[in-house]
């Protein structure tokens, strides 16, 4: 079945643009653009809170009471969530940006769970504004780089 459906994704003129903007980040492969490509037809189209909502990134709060405090993440696209749980394991190793901000957090005492997935949010968020905007990955977000 996979090999079904990147065959349908280097098919479509539209997938493939959008298969060659997602390999271009750090830690995305065949299998994330695959579930990406499939599972969030969103990408691209939505704001970066909702877009983290809907996968199920985003911290929510469960606060009731005098209870406050910790945040979790819940809900959205499950199969998408563990595709990117992956996928951040590798950007954390090969992209400077990613790597850093992982590390700042680590620092200042966030717990190493808690920076992956902070980690994973971050890749959706730039996954989702390169959709929007064409552009492939770069190092310096701020640098956007259209893609052909």
């Amino acid at each position: 079945m996979d090999d079904d459906l990147y065959g349908a994704i280097k098919k479509s003129p539209l997938w493939r643009v959008k298969e060659q903007i997602l390999r271009s980040a750090p830690g995305i492969g065949r299998v994330s653009t695959c579930a990406l490509v499939a599972q969030v037809p969103e990408l691209g189209r939505l704001t970066g809170r909702k877009i983290s909502a809907l996968v199920g990134v985003a911290p929510f709060n469960r606060d009731s009471g005098t209870l406050r405090g910790k945040r979790a993440i819940w809900g959205g696209r499950a199969t998408v969530r563990h595709t990117l749980y992956m996928a951040t394991l590798t950007a954390i190793r090969r992209s400077p940006s990613i790597r850093a901000f992982y590390d700042r957090l680590v620092a200042a005492g966030k717990p190493k769970k808690v920076a992956h997935v902070a980690c994973m949010r971050k890749l959706l968020v730039r996954l989702n504004a390169m959709m929007r905007d064409g552009a492939t990955w770069t190092e310096d977000f701020s640098q956007v780089t259209a893609a052909a």
